[in-house]
């Protein structure tokens, strides 16, 4: 794949994002060059649902870059992150010498030693992200860094300062080239000052009504353009609900195409009520969607979408 040298400007940014259909207002695509230009990683918080992971995913494209993924849950450690050793094979490795007769004639510490040569070894992606050998240029996405605890979050701390990483059988790896990092993260719970010190730092916004509508015309091509913009208002209205997940810009483009597979260029009642799930994920926000009134969301939508 064909490797891209750095953007010249955010307005270079901001049209390289949408060559790959992401529209970035400003503020992101000024985080996303500095990121780019000064090798610092770059922490994106926000509500589920804005777009935060997909950066990481079109600057891959975008750069040429492999993505990386270390998706973060509850008790991940740094096993799980860096490295483990395939127990299954060295110990057939074991079995095999003994069976061979190798065992016998093998001093124990070497037999020991050759249970540690890289080939037993399982690769995670922050030592795949640090250790090139191909020499291709990488993005490392740490996704929802918010889920892990505060043990991983120092330990990551540290791996990012110098991109270096110690398997003490094996020795110290360090990036030639460090990768583009990019931390994502739903505010769960607050990440340590200590990390977000090291990065830089942007909020993503539920994108305006106007940008909405194009991002649903962008990825939803089949999509008429009434249908995108009353989509995007009903959508809109429904954030204000005090909702338990309020819907993104994916619940919104996979509404659209719900609502152009069933045949319709404009929403209504019928339409709306019958959809609700491609956009609503809890039984807690389908009712309170229907005590605001199903009526008076397709009505103020069909207004702010410009329909009569």
């Amino acid at each position: 794949m064909e490797t891209h040298t750095g953007p010249k400007s955010v307005e270079e940014v901001k049209a390289r994002l949408a060559d790959h259909d992401y529209l970035a207002d400003d503020g992101l695509a000024t985080s996303v060059y500095l990121a780019i230009s000064l090798r610092r990683p770059l922490f994106l918080e926000g509500e589920a649902g804005v777009g935060k992971t997909e950066v990481a995913k079109v600057l891959s494209r975008w750069l040429g870059a492999e993505l990386i993924r270390l998706q973060c849950y509850e008790g991940i450690d740094a096993n799980q992150a860096v490295y483990e050793w395939d127990y299954a094979r060295q110990l057939l490795h074991l079995r095999t010498a003994e069976a061979t007769g190798i065992a016998d004639s093998t001093a124990a510490s070497k037999l020991e030693a050759e249970l540690y040569q890289p080939r037993f070894l399982i690769r995670r992606p922050l030592l795949e992200a640090i250790d090139r050998p191909d020499g291709r240029p990488a993005v490392l996405l740490i996704d929802e860094i918010d889920r892990a605890d505060d043990e991983f979050e120092a330990f990551l701390l540290e791996a990012l300062s110098d991109y270096t990483i110690t398997i003490p059988e094996l020795g110290t790896f360090t990036a030639k080239v460090p990768p583009l990092v990019v931390l994502t993260s739903n505010r769960t719970r607050d990440v340590h000052d200590a990390l977000k010190r090291r990065c830089l730092y942007h909020w993503v916004e539920h994108p305006s009504f106007d940008r909405e509508v194009e991002i649903v015309k962008l990825r939803a091509p089949g999509v008429s353009e009434p249908l995108a913009r009353q989509v995007a208002a009903a959508t809109e209205a429904m954030r204000g609900f005090g909702l338990y997940k309020p819907p993104g810009v994916a619940e919104s483009i996979d509404w659209a195409l719900s609502l152009a597979a069933l045949g319709r260029d404009r929403i209504d009642e019928q339409s709306v009520a019958a959809t609700l799930g491609t956009v609503l994920k809890y039984r807690e926000d389908l009712e309170r969607v229907n005590q605001h009134g199903i009526p008076d969301l397709v009505r103020n939508a069909l207004l702010r979408g410009g329909a009569a």
